[in-house]
């Protein structure tokens, strides 16, 4: 695998892990620390700033750039997680569970992008561990009345969809 193709990979998921970090804020900044699900959330968001921590380290180390877009991630975290908090727990579930679908997704196809060449396994190895946290979070959401939140296959639909588009430009920008 190239060098490029490593160093996509890196900030993308850096890319992503801040924009966790970011969904959770806006979160908690809503719902306060007394929320249905803050406690989970809470424990959620910090694990996503352990996963950003050491994104952050290994870009540091191999001279990786971040994204030029991270400062309207940062913006638009906040906003899709303090948003999501409004229409309810059940929508701030939906959010979390949609997104770590799609973390889920991207990095099973990163290993595998990986597991071809097996040149980088400090990096597969960080992702699968991410992934494992991601799908816990996910299943964690969904036991916590995700699909109970209002138009549930709409909002999740549109989440992911979103998640999509920001990590095909987080990859390049």
């Amino acid at each position: 695998m190239r060098k490029s193709d490593i160093h996509r990979m890196i900030r993308v998921d850096q890319a992503g892990e801040f924009g966790a970090t970011r969904i959770y804020a806006g979160q908690l900044a809503v719902m306060g620390d007394r929320g249905p699900h803050s406690a989970e959330i809470a424990g959620m968001a910090e694990q996503e700033a352990g996963h950003r921590a050491k994104f952050d380290a290994l870009m540091a180390r191999r001279g990786v750039r971040p994204t030029t877009l991270q400062p309207f991630w940062n913006v638009a975290g906040f906003a899709l997680g303090a948003g999501t908090a409004l229409i309810g727990p059940e929508a701030a579930m939906a959010c979390t569970a949609a997104v770590e679908e799609e973390i889920d997704r991207h990095y099973s196809q990163q290993l595998d992008a990986l597991a071809e060449d097996g040149d980088d396994p400090e990096l597969a190895e960080m992702i699968e561990e991410f992934r494992e946290d991601e799908r816990e979070h996910r299943d964690a959401a969904l036991a916590a009345g995700a699909e109970r939140a209002p138009a549930y296959p709409v909002l999740s639909g549109l989440i992911r969809l979103g998640c999509r588009a920001a990590i095909r430009i987080s990859e390049r920008i």
